[in-house]
């Protein structure tokens, strides 16, 4: 007569399967929110015509209005985001054909920079970490909070089964097993960052709320259910007169919304219906100096420049807006930047030791009854970590070799991400099916290791050779931004040479054993 389980063993259970399950969709998350800590470094990065000196001010009517009334004169919608220290340039936008296009513009000398051609971290990284570029219905949004929602689960059933749970934190013995050592590094990781992991899981849904009640929202609400969000967010919202109206100066009402915000500089400008006599400015605060992502939005009309509202959010919304603060990090704080940064890298470390300790825990077991499931696995596991990382590192080669004038280069760029990515799982799928004696799964990973420590070496050469910004340079003229992400790329490669020979010793030494 079989037992019931305890609480630990269907805890234990719950955490293996939901770990198995969700691992390579948690590792996407993690490792594309680690990378978009530094999206907009990375964007200078990628985009070598923004490298510029951070201007001392921006002007709406002397720089922007005139780049927007020749690029989109009909569009009901501009948005002009200024330039802070992260960003050095103007990011003019605007509405055509329900897309948002977008152009950046020196301020410096007011000239409109040539198309990027590339969607850089803040385009393709970052959009990536909350939605996986699954546009259709929402889907990667509520795929986001079925990820969310299994990460809670894992946290939850990790510290259940952990009886030990300090104790496992300061147990490392990394000259063990294998298997030893790998689960010495995933209870290191998660019981260190186990209150990070909390904040980050939880924070992500209650940045989506509004999204994740929208079906509630059309229920209750029914056709007006669309004018919720608007409500809540005090937008002020004028259906356009159909006949052309003066523009008053925006720069005269970013300088009466500072003089109310008492001080802050300003985030982003939107003008909807710009040449209409119903015209609405919204002026946004940048939140730089607080945690809170909530920007104070005073709005004016834009015909006579008349002050028509000012945002004034509920309690509950400000609570989501600090969660959204805390998980976005987008203040002023290079440290806690720094900090977040290597505790997605941690993170990432963790949910990777968690699918090797699965492959090396069922690999002799399975072998020896003649099934393969591990080895499926075990492929997975690998592109889905290592694969991750060479396929980002294949893009940013990309970025540096493909034509600047060529048409749909960012639709080339991210077909080469994918294309390397599947890539990766066809080697590791092909390594998996060998057979030999101690030279299992082990083989992709340290082999895509070494490719990606020659990926992330190239990246650095072919920024130091096409743009002429070699390290020594970026550190002496202050670009920090090109700089950081090739000291980044150095350390990748590094740590892509040292794991591929700790992967090689470690299956040298089982063959030196069967000789001996």
């Amino acid at each position: 007569m079989k037992t019931k389980p305890n609480l630990r063993q269907a805890m234990d259970y719950l955490h293996t399967w939901t770990g198995v399950l969700l691992a390579t969709l948690l590792f996407l998350v993690f490792f594309m929110g680690t990378l978009s800590v530094f999206d907009r470094e990375i964007d200078r990065w990628m985009m070598p015509d923004t490298r510029l000196a951070q201007p001392a001010a921006a002007s709406f009517d002397r720089i922007a209005r005139p780049h927007l009334l020749r690029l989109a004169p009909d569009s009901k919608l501009w948005s002009v985001q200024y330039p802070f220290e992260r960003e050095p340039v103007m990011r003019i936008g605007w509405n055509e054909g329900g897309e948002l296009k977008t152009r950046y513009v020196d301020v410096n000398t007011g000239r409109l920079l040539a198309p990027v051609g590339t969607k850089g971290g803040t385009g393709f990284f970052f959009p990536f970490h909350y939605s996986f570029h699954l546009k259709w219905m929402d889907l990667g949004y509520w795929l986001l909070a079925f990820v969310s929602i299994g990460m809670l689960a894992l946290l939850v059933s990790g510290v259940i089964i952990h009886k030990k749970i300090f104790a496992d934190f300061f147990a490392f013995r990394p000259r063990k097993s294998t298997q030893r050592a790998t689960l010495d590094v995933h209870n290191a990781a998660a019981v260190l960052l186990l209150p990070f992991h909390f904040l980050i899981a939880l924070s992500g849904l209650i940045i989506f709320v509004f999204l994740y009640m929208k079906p509630g929202m059309d229920l209750v609400y029914g056709k007006d259910a669309g004018k919720a969000p608007r409500e809540a967010l005090q937008q002020v919202l004028r259906e356009p007169a159909g006949r052309h109206g003066e523009f008053a100066s925006v720069d005269a009402m970013a300088a009466q919304a500072q003089a109310l915000w008492g001080s802050g500089g300003i985030r982003r400008i939107m003008v909807r219906n710009p040449q209409d006599q119903h015209a609405v400015v919204e002026i946004q605060r940048r939140p730089h100096d607080q945690v809170s992502s909530a920007s104070l939005t005073v709005t004016f009309d834009g015909a006579n420049g008349a002050l028509l509202g000012r945002q004034d959010l509920s309690s509950v919304l400000k609570a989501q807006r600090f969660f959204t603060g805390l998980h976005m990090v987008q203040f002023d704080h290079w440290w806690l930047r720094w900090l977040y940064f290597l505790m997605g890298l941690v993170s990432c470390v963790m949910i990777g030791s968690g699918l090797l300790l699965w492959v090396e825990k069922r690999r002799v077991r399975q072998q020896r009854e003649g099934r393969g499931s591990y080895r499926v696995v075990g492929a997975l596991a690998v592109a889905g970590t290592a694969g991750v990382l060479m396929a980002t590192l294949t893009m940013l080669v990309a970025n540096k070799l493909l034509p600047a004038g060529l048409v749909q280069r960012a639709t080339f760029e991210q077909g080469i991400f994918f294309a390397a990515w599947i890539g990766a799982l066809i080697h590791a799928l092909a390594r998996a099916r060998q057979q030999r004696f101690c030279t299992d799964i082990r083989i992709a990973w340290r082999e895509q290791a070494w490719a990606s420590a020659a990926l992330a070496l190239l990246a650095v050469a072919l920024n130091a050779a096409l743009t002429g910004d070699h390290l020594l340079r970026t550190l002496s003229q202050g670009k920090l931004a090109v700089a950081g992400t090739d000291l980044v790329l150095l350390a990748t490669a590094a740590l892509g040479v040292a794991t591929a020979r700790r992967l090689a010793s470690r299956a040298a030494a089982p063959m030196r054993s069967a000789a001996v």
